[in-house]
């Protein structure tokens, strides 16, 4: 085996940059008060080895080779420790083959590219040869897992702590999770320690394991040994057939493992493949895929061998994962993807393998036939709260029969699972009752599928015009809006099958009429002779017929060919010409886009320059006033200065030996009228005058005081 299992079980090839990463995961795990970074996604959610940059790459760390964390070493190497009435049995509920299986090392790249052509509104892959999907027939022969019996769901509920702490004797991860540790469920299974330790090979390591673990089992049936096989069987169905992307175990299998004795009745294949449905569904930002991923990459490896991504080390062995192993790639994830994909664009549609097994001894897998009434069904797949239709009438193909016009489906409208972040831990819930129909369904097992189309032709047009755009876009090939060169691949496709299945027929005639004339020719009487005769002369008339056609046959082959060849270079010289006017108008429009760019600077240069003259005219305006008041005040003072003049020139000539101006102000009224009288007194009486006295006139008002006069 050459990858361990994710809990830093160390694999052949790994690296510097490998090892911190167990390192660090190993401290994440203690209780340790150090910050814990949240792990990088990364495609599998596998440690990431270096590997060197190719031709077509920068220089620098690539993500290629990953380390599978599905733990299948450990679960190996638990399996071979357990006692012998434990094999036992688990091999009568129908575990034994899968368990028995090797490691396949995970070929991501091609994981990756499948699940970018994975269409979520049909549940199938979308390639330019039609729709295609894995079926209930291929789990069967590449796992050995049972397909058929009760469907593998029930109740979920909020908190799992109950059945846990009864059933496994372990702890949840949380108060409302249905995850436990994969650590303490290995640690009660006896194998405390899955890193290799210095210097111990693959095979010591193994057999460490082993040990450990057949030291912890229980030695006779009892409660004991019932609780050892229900942790393994956790470990198996959580880490294994309905893995998650993450290093805990789901333990939601718990309800139905509390009776031992009916859990071979379920139907765990078909919960593998809806699980696996479900992950391929997800965001394309998640790179990786839950579940059995090894199913994906062996059903390529037989449906379409072109792309050459697996190596069988022998023949014959079953279940039918048994016989492969992965190609290693040693250029980057990046450029793995691209050429799978390039490949995916480019491959002939005659080397897609649509049946793949006729001629499989059947005899040697005995879980094959048991799952043959659910073969080419249409049929609902359950695994707890997850329920995926398994729609078997978009690939009739796989039965041997032409692919018939059906009404390309659309997210599902009866009945809407619940959203991803939906688990059933929210609340208890009864799926036996609320998905009613479609348990239904499963036990009816489905609708069986046939076909009366003569030809794949009609599909092949009504395909391309549905997914044409979508198919089409970043591949290599013409534009093709209208889906003329798929429709040409389509039909001459199916006359390349006519033709071949046709020179099957004739073949066979001619060697039959080859052994009729051997016949003929040593014949021994006339009678017989006769009879023989007619017999050859039909059989050379049939051949002759056949041959016919099949030349008939050839002629429309090479018609298609060519009038393909035509369409592809017409819809090419098409595309050159439909970019040239859009290249002048991409011209003109980025002209326009400049000259509007232009025309926003210079708006927004005139707002600018209107903002500042607004604030200019508003600082001339605050000028304008502080000039005025202080114009204003310089008037104040001027006034002020020559009435202080004009007081000091009255001063000094009226004597005034002191005072203040305003004090001489004050009295200068009293003195004026003073000296108008005595002026009009003399006037009127002069010196030596006979008028008698005159009344004397009131005193002057006395100044106040401070002014220096007296009255």
């Amino acid at each position: 085996m050459e990858s361990g299992d994710g809990g830093g079980q160390g694999g052949e090839g790994g690296g510097r940059r490998r090892k911190k990463t167990i390192r660090r995961r190993q401290a994440g795990e203690g209780t340790s008060a150090v910050a814990q970074d949240p792990p990088p996604v990364v495609p599998m959610e596998e440690d990431v080895a270096p590997a060197a940059g190719d031709d077509d790459e920068p220089v620098g760390p690539k993500k290629t080779e990953l380390r599978s964390r599905l733990g299948w070493a450990v679960t190996r190497a638990i399996y071979d420790g357990l006692p012998d009435f434990q094999v036992r049995r688990l091999e009568g509920m129908g575990f034994g083959p899968f368990l028995r299986l090797e490691e396949l090392a995970p070929d991501v790249a091609l994981i990756q590219a499948l699940k970018e052509r994975w269409d979520p509104e049909c549940h199938a892959f979308l390639f330019l040869w039609g729709h295609m999907v894995p079926t209930l027939e291929d789990v069967a022969r590449i796992t050995g897992l049972r397909v058929d019996g009760q469907a593998v769901t029930g109740t979920t509920y909020t908190s799992y702590q109950e059945p846990v702490e009864r059933l496994l004797g372990l702890e949840v991860r949380g108060e409302r999770s249905s995850l436990v540790q994969r650590t303490a469920l290995q640690a009660s299974l006896g194998v405390t320690s899955a890193r290799r330790q210095t210097g111990e090979g693959q095979v010591e390591h193994m057999e460490r394991m082993t040990d450990d673990a057949r030291a912890a089992m229980a030695e006779e049936e009892g409660e004991a040994a019932d609780r050892d096989l229900r942790r393994f069987l956790t470990l198996v169905i959580g880490k294994l057939i309905l893995g998650t992307r993450g290093d805990p175990v789901s333990c939601r299998c718990l309800p139905l493992l509390e009776d031992l004795s009916s859990v071979g009745y379920y139907a765990w294949g078909a919960a593998l493949l809806a699980h696996l449905f479900d992950s391929l569904g997800t965001s394309s930002r998640v790179t990786g895929v839950a579940g059995f991923f090894p199913l994906l990459q062996v059903w390529v490896y037989y449906h379409l061998p072109s792309f050459l991504r697996g190596v069988a080390r022998r023949r014959g062995a079953v279940p039918l994962l048994q016989p492969w192993r992965f190609c290693r790639d040693e250029r980057s994830l990046r450029r793995q993807v691209t050429l799978i994909h390039d490949a995916m664009d480019t491959i002939p549609f005659g080397h897609v393998q649509w049946t793949p097994y006729v001629g499989e001894d059947d005899a040697t897998q005995p879980w094959v036939e048991r799952g043959r009434p659910y073969f080419g069904r249409d049929i609902w797949l359950h695994c707890y709260n997850t329920m995926v239709p398994l729609h078997h009438r978009l690939v009739v193909r796989t039965l041997g029969l032409h692919q018939a016009v059906v009404e390309f489906l659309t997210r599902q409208g009866l009945w809407e699972r619940p959203g991803r972040s939906f688990r059933g831990i929210q609340q208890v819930t009864d799926w036996t009752v609320r998905v009613r129909e479609q348990l239904d369904d499963w036990e009816r097992r489905g609708k069986e599928m046939s076909s009366e189309a003569a030809s794949d032709e009609d599909y092949y047009r009504a395909y391309a015009r549905r997914y044409g755009a979508q198919l089409y876009r970043g591949t290599r090939r013409p534009l093709d809006p209208e889906g003329r060169i798929a429709s040409l691949e389509g039909v001459l496709h199916s006359t390349i099958q006519q033709r071949d299945d046709l020179q099957a027929v004739v073949d066979q005639l001619r060697g039959e009429l080859e052994r009729a004339q051997q016949m003929v020719g040593g014949a021994s009487s006339s009678r017989e002779d006769s009879g023989r005769s007619v017999l050859e002369g039909q059989l050379a008339a049939a051949t002759a017929r056949a041959e016919d056609a099949l030349a008939q046959l050839r002629e429309r082959e090479q018609e298609l060919r060519t009038a393909l060849a035509r369409t592809t270079a017409l819809e090419t010289e098409m595309a050159e010409l439909r970019l040239r006017p859009e290249a002048a108008e991409a011209t003109r429009w980025r002209q326009e886009a400049e000259a509007a760019a232009r025309w926003q600077q210079d708006a927004e240069e005139a707002v600018r320059l209107r903002a500042e003259a607004g604030d200019l005219r508003t600082q001339l305006g605050e000028e304008r006033h502080r000039s005025d008041m202080l114009r204003s005040e310089m008037r104040g003072l001027e006034r002020a200065l020559a009435l202080v003049g004009r007081s000091r020139s009255v001063t000094s000539r009226s004597g005034i030996p002191s005072g203040s101006a305003g004090h001489y102000l004050t009295g200068s009224s009293g003195r004026r009228r003073n000296e108008e009288e005595e002026r009009r007194r003399r006037e009127r009486g002069p010196e030596g005058s006979e008028t008698g006295p005159r009344a004397m006139a009131p005193p002057s008002p006395r100044p106040p005081e401070g002014t220096g006069e007296s009255s």
